[in-house]
């Protein structure tokens, strides 16, 4: 039997642009519904329509709209206060921003149990402390006194997690909840909800655009496209028989193995011992007392046309490592680039190894055109060239990214993330380098972007010869693009070997556990 149940929801903004177009969708007691769709398809708006947290001065409902949560219609309801929050529980995509940050976490949870609940101040911290326990905190009584940046990622939605089922909710609305976490942590996340939900008999709205997570957890799929529903029906028959050529689309955007590569023997990057050290605490007198190791004396060849790819949870070291082989932080050791060293010429290096970064919308300057962007690193590094030819390369990298020359006078703001991130690596390209890092270039992209762009710089590297550092917690990526894997944890490398034989025949269990959260 439906517990909620969606009919004809259309949706508009105030000044008439559609939105949502007669969405409809059915939740049964106990069960978990998936809905999929790339960024923008309406998936959001639905859940937020569900608990009535949209301004009414800004969206109009069709007035044949309904949405009924156990025969009555949310829409119409004036109880729709107690049942937010109450019967119907949100999680939202980013933690961060949905904790307050000047309140501890045991506050957060116990503002919930009184507001609802009717908890005094000991009940309600006995309680938060219940909460956080099971949804698996470790420390949970100390966690109580810590706020939200005292916590990683993963603890933070878990606290979202406990906010959520503090009271009881028959329906959990999941939306995003695991797109900003590593892989081990979304497993997690994802094993913490089916638990609560055998336990609780509760069920669940999972919102995601990543088809393998929805698999994972789904009872049934609904599959949204521009505010509309284009197919529903049971996870496996969405995965193995899909009707629609969108569903298709989505189901087939799995990264594809990569392509045969012929690169010569010579090493293009040879890194000796680099050591990179962050003071936690200082003394009175200003000398270190707490030092963190964040890369801890790791030393690896890159050889030309090959790409390695550098996988680890969060913390484990990747992305310092990627700005130290590209000299952007203080480090100690040995980076050497064909020959050349830090040492002995840091704007000569610079020239050869480039980097992109995860999010494209915060690298690039919003204050500048395409052009101006793109160029930048001609100004810098061949500021003799004439004006003419520096248009010259600036057009023909936005090209080899796909970009028609028309896009030099518009701003970052005009374009979609996969357009975003192809601009990114126009600026890498430019100024011809050896070396590219790739820092989680498709982690914050829909899938079927993502795979646009593996296949992108796929043919770059096969076209240029370029060698890449890809990093990366998404081992499905990092197999679709790699050569040789490394493995970092801790700031240190505890496996080293090829693609085919880290995933064939993992020594660490380390590894083992990466491949199994990911796979």
């Amino acid at each position: 039997m439906a517990i909620l149940e969606v009919k004809n929801l259309g949706l508009s903004l105030s000044d008439g642009k559609r939105l949502l177009d007669n969405v409809s969708l059915s939740l049964e007691r106990g069960q978990v519904l998936g809905i999929v769709g790339e960024s923008g398809s309406g998936k959001s708006l639905t859940a937020l329509s569900v608990l009535g947290l949209l301004p009414p001065q800004k969206f109009v409902y069709d007035r044949q709209a309904e949405i009924l949560f156990e025969g009555e219609n949310l829409l119409k309801s004036k109880e729709i206060q107690q049942v937010r929050g109450d019967k119907i529980a949100l999680i939202f995509q980013e933690p961060m921003s949905s904790l307050n940050p000047l309140h501890k976490i045991g506050r957060q949870i116990a503002e919930t149990l009184i507001l609802h609940r009717g908890f005094n101040g000991k009940q309600a911290k006995a309680e938060a402390l219940r909460l956080l326990k099971m949804t698996g905190i470790k420390n949970a009584r100390r966690r109580m006194e810590a706020y939200p940046f005292e916590l990683s990622g993963g603890q933070r939605q878990r606290v979202m997690i406990a906010m959520a089922m503090a009271n009881n909710p028959e329906i959990l609305i999941a939306d995003e909840p695991t797109t900003a976490l590593d892989v081990t942590v979304q497993k997690q996340i994802i094993d913490l909800l089916l638990d609560l939900k055998k336990k609780t008999g509760m069920a669940i709205i999972f919102i995601s655009h990543d088809l393998r997570l929805v698999r994972k957890i789904a009872d049934n799929i609904c599959v949204m496209k521009d505010g509309k529903v284009i197919e529903t029906g049971s996870a496996e028959e969405l995965f193995n028989r899909p009707h629609e050529s969108y569903t298709k689309k989505l189901v087939n955007s799995f990264f594809s193995l990569k392509n045969n590569k012929i690169f010569d023997s010579s090493v293009v990057l040879k890194v000796e011992k680099i050591l990179v050290e962050f003071v936690l605490k200082r003394s009175f007198w200003g000398r270190p007392k707490n030092i963190l190791k964040a890369v801890d004396c790791v030393s690896f060849e890159l050889k030309k046309g090959k790409t390695l790819g550098i996988v680890g949870e969060s913390g484990s070291g990747k992305t310092t490592l990627g700005l130290a082989v590209a000299d952007l932080i203080p480090h100690s050791g040995k980076v050497e680039i064909s020959g050349i060293s830090g040492s002995s010429s840091k704007a000569e290096l610079r020239k050869k190894v480039q980097i992109v970064f995860q999010d494209p919308y915060n690298s690039l300057n919003p204050r500048m055109n395409i052009g101006e962007i793109v160029g930048e690193g001609l100004q810098v590094h061949f500021s003799d060239l004439p004006k003419s030819e520096k248009n010259k390369r600036i057009i023909n990298a936005l090209r080899e990214v796909g970009l028609d020359e028309d896009v030099l006078v518009k701003y970052p703001h005009e374009f979609s993330g996969g357009q975003r991130q192809r601009i990114a690596i126009a600026r890498a390209l430019v100024l011809e380098p050896e070396i590219v890092i790739l820092d989680e270039p498709t982690s914050a992209l829909d899938v079927t972007i993502q795979k646009q762009v593996m296949t992108l710089l796929q043919e770059i590297q096969k076209k240029k010869n370029i060698s890449y550092i890809f990093i990366s917690h998404d081992m499905a990526a990092v197999r679709a693009i790699a050569d040789d894997i490394a493995v970092m944890r801790d700031g240190k490398i505890v496996e080293m070997s090829s693609c085919e034989k880290i995933f064939t025949d993992p020594q660490q269990e380390y590894t083992k556990e990466l491949i199994a959260a990911s796979l």
